[in-house]
C-alpha cells in the first residue's frame, strides 16, 4: 500500500505496483492475468480513454477526484485484484491450434500460380487417403505378367518398400525381416512376419504365413500364446522357406528382389531343391518409377496441404519477421498443417490401416546455414535482413508425395537486395524452369544434367556448385534414376524428380536451393506445386 499512498500524495500513478501490473508482459498481445481482465476498469475509471496506457498516464490524463482514487485504493485493499488475479488464472488460455489458426491470413495462397490451358499437369488430387486394395491387386498382375514372360511363376519380395509397393501392407520398418510371397495362381500373399505387426499384416490382404515372435526368435518360444521358453536362436531366412515350402511353389522359377548370397543361396537349395532364384529387383524398380494416375492423383493430394503450409511459413515470416527463429517459422507450420491435414484425413478415429504414411513437415533454414546442401548443425538461426532463407520439407498421404523448397532472399534495412545473392537466385531460380522444360520423354537424364551445368558454368557461378541438379522421387524419398552426369537412363512419362540445382556459398553464408516433383510429360515436364518461383514471392521486405 505504501506505492498506492505514494501515487495518491503525488497525483500519479506512473512507477506504482499497480501500474506495473496493468501496464506488465500480460497486456502485451492479449495475454492473461490482472492487466487483461482489468482492461475494463481501467476504462471506466477514464471514460475518454480506450486503453490501460492511456487511462493511467499521469497528472494531465487523471482527472480522478479524491473520492474516485480513494473508491480504487479500497477495492485494492480489500484484495480486489488479487480476487481478479485468482479468477484470470483459472482461465484456460488458449490452445496452440487455435493461436495458429489466427495466424492463418490466406494471403500468401492468393499468389499460387493458377492452372495454365494445355498444361499436361498437375492431375486432380485424389479423394481417397491411400491407394486402394484394387490398385494393389492390379500391380501384382502387371507383376505376374511380367514375370510369366520370363517363365517365373513365383516370386518373393522382402525389401519393406517393395512389400508395401506389391501388397499394400503398410508397416514400420526395423530389423525384423519381412517377406511376402505369391506364386502366379495365388489370389492372396502369403507372408513371414514378426508377432509385433500380427494385427496389421493379417487384416489388409492376407492369405496365410508364418509368425516369429521377434527378433532374435527363439524357437518354440510364442509368449503371446503362453509358450516362454529359451529355445535355440532361430535363421529366418531358413525359417521363411520352410514356410514357403509348406505353402507350395508354383513352377521352377522363383523371382526375388535382390541376389542371395552364397550361404543364402546353400540354404534355399536345402530347402527348396531343383528350384532357381531369380533377381527381378530391376523389374520391381522400374514398374516403381512409372507412377500410374493414381499414385499421381494421390501425391498431387499432399501437395495441396504442402503448398498451403509454404503459404503459411510465408505470412508467418513476413508478420513476424525478425522476431523468430528459422525453427520457430518450422515448427508452427508443421503444427498447424499437420492439424488440418489429420482433420481431414479419414482416420477412423485411430483406425488401422487409415492415414498411412501421411504427414508434412516443414523446415526454414537463414543465413549461413542456406550455403551447406545438407548442414550438420541446428536449424536455429534467428531471421535476419540481408539474409538468404529457404523454406524446405516434405509431404505424403498413403505414402505418396515428395519435396517442395522455396529459396528467398530478405532484403537489407534500406530495402536492397545484395547484387551476389540476386546473382546466384537467379541462375538457379532460372535453372528449375529449364529441368521442367528439358523433362520430356526420350530424352536422357544426363542430357538433362548437362545442360545445367553447361548453364551454371557458363553464368560463372561454377564454384557455388555442389551436387546433381535432381533425383528420382519416390515412397523412399530418394529413387533412382538420377538427374546426373553418369545416368544415362531413358526419362519416361510419370517418372517424377526431385528439382534441385541449388548454388552454394559458404564463404559469403548464402546459398539456394529448390524442390519441387517434376513429372515427365510428353513435349515438357510439370510441377505437383503451385507455390510460385517469383521474386514477388521469394524476395521479401521485413
Amino acid at each position: 500500500m505504501q506505492a498506492l499512498r505514494v501515487a495518491h500524495d503525488h497525483g500519479d500513478v506512473e512507477g506504482t505496483l499497480l501500474h506495473q501490473a496493468l501496464h506488465g508482459g500480460l497486456l502485451r498481445g492479449g495475454g492473461t492475468g490482472v492487466g487483461r481482465t482489468l482492461a475494463p476498469l481501467a476504462c471506466a475509471v477514464k471514460p475518454s480513454h480506450c486503453s490501460l496506457g492511456a487511462a493511467f498516464r499521469g497528472r494531465s490524463s487523471m482527472n480522478m477526484n479524491r473520492r474516485s482514487w480513494v473508491k480504487g485504493a479500497a477495492l485494492v485493499g480489500s484484495g480486489f485484484l488479487s480476487r481478479i488475479d485468482r479468477v484470470a488464472a483459472a482461465q484456460k488460455a488458449p490452445v496452440l491450434r487455435d493461436v495458429l489458426r489466427a495466424e492463418a491470413t490466406g494471403a500468401s495462397e492468393k499468389l499460387f500460380v493458377p492452372p495454365r490451358p494445355g498444361e499436361e499437369g498437375p492431375p486432380a488430387p485424389a479423394t481417397d487417403d491411400r491407394l486402394s486394395l484394387d490398385w494393389n491387386k492390379a500391380t501384382v498382375k502387371r507383376l505376374k505378367d511380367t514375370l510369366a514372360s520370363r517363365d517365373i511363376q513365383a516370386f518373393v519380395v522382402r525389401d519393406p518398400l517393395n512389400i508395401m509397393y506389391v501388397t499394400g501392407y503398410w508397416h514400420t520398418t526395423t530389423e525384423r525381416p519381412q517377406a511376402a510371397f505369391m506364386n502366379k495362381d495365388d489370389a492372396d500373399p502369403w507372408f513371414m512376419y514378426p508377432g509385433l505387426d500380427r494385427d496389421s499384416v493379417t487384416t489388409w490382404w492376407f492369405g496365410g504365413g508364418r509368425m516369429y515372435f521377434d527378433f532374435l526368435h527363439g524357437e518354440g518360444a510364442f509368449p503371446h500364446e503362453g509358450k516362454v521358453q529359451q529355445g535355440e536362436t532361430v535363421d529366418l531366412f531358413r525359417f521363411m522357406l520352410e514356410g514357403i515350402k509348406d505353402h507350395k511353389v508354383q513352377g521352377t522359377r522363383i523371382g526375388i528382389d535382390g541376389e542371395l548370397y552364397p550361404a543364402e543361396l546353400a540354404k534355399a537349395k536345402d530347402v527348396l531343391p531343383g528350384v532357381e532364384w531369380v533377381n527381378v529387383a530391376d523389374t520391381l524398380m522400374k514398374m516403381r518409377w512409372v507412377k500410374t494416375p493414381e499414385e499421381l492423383a494421390l501425391w498431387r493430394r499432399a501437395y495441396v496441404y504442402f503448398d498451403r503450409a509454404h503459404g503459411f511459413a510465408r505470412d508467418y515470416i513476413l508478420t513476424h519477421g525478425t522476431d523468430v527463429t528459422d525453427y520457430e517459422v518450422g515448427q508452427a507450420t508443421t503444427t498447424w498443417i499437420n492439424d488440418i491435414l489429420y482433420s481431414e484425413l479419414d482416420l477412423k478415429n485411430g483406425a488401422i490401416h487409415h492415414g498411412v504414411a501421411s504427414g508434412i513437415g516443414i523446415g526454414c533454414r537463414v543465413g549461413p546455414l542456406t550455403a551447406f546442401p545438407h548442414p550438420n548443425q541446428p536449424l536455429f538461426n534467428r531471421i535476419g535482413r540481408n539474409m538468404a532463407l529457404q523454406v524446405e520439407g516434405g509431404a505424403a498421404i498413403g505414402g505418396y508425395g515428395g519435396e517442395n523448397y522455396r529459396a528467398y532472399i530478405i532484403a537489407d534495412g534500406s530495402g536492397s537486395f545484395d547484387p551476389h545473392m540476386r546473382k546466384l537466385w537467379e541462375v538457379s531460380q532460372h535453372t528449375c524452369d529449364m529441368q521442367v522444360d528439358l523433362s520430356a520423354e526420350g530424352r536422357t537424364c544426363s542430357d538433362v544434367a548437362y545442360e545445367i551445368h553447361k548453364y551454371q558454368v557458363a553464368q560463372g557461378v561454377q564454384k557455388y556448385i555442389y551436387h546433381r541438379p535432381g533425383h528420382g522421387e519416390g515412397v523412399e524419398g530418394h529413387q533412382s534414376p538420377y538427374i546426373s552426369l553418369g545416368d544415362h537412363t531413358m526419362l519416361r512419362k510419370n517418372m517424377c524428380f526431385s528439382e534441385e540445382p541449388g548454388l552454394y556459398d559458404p564463404e559469403h553464408g548464402c546459398g539456394f536451393n529448390w524442390s519441387d516433383t517434376v513429372v515427365v510429360g510428353s513435349k515438357s515436364g510439370y510441377r505437383m506445386s503451385r507455390v510460385p518461383y517469383t521474386k514477388e514471392w521469394c524476395w521479401l521486405k521485413l
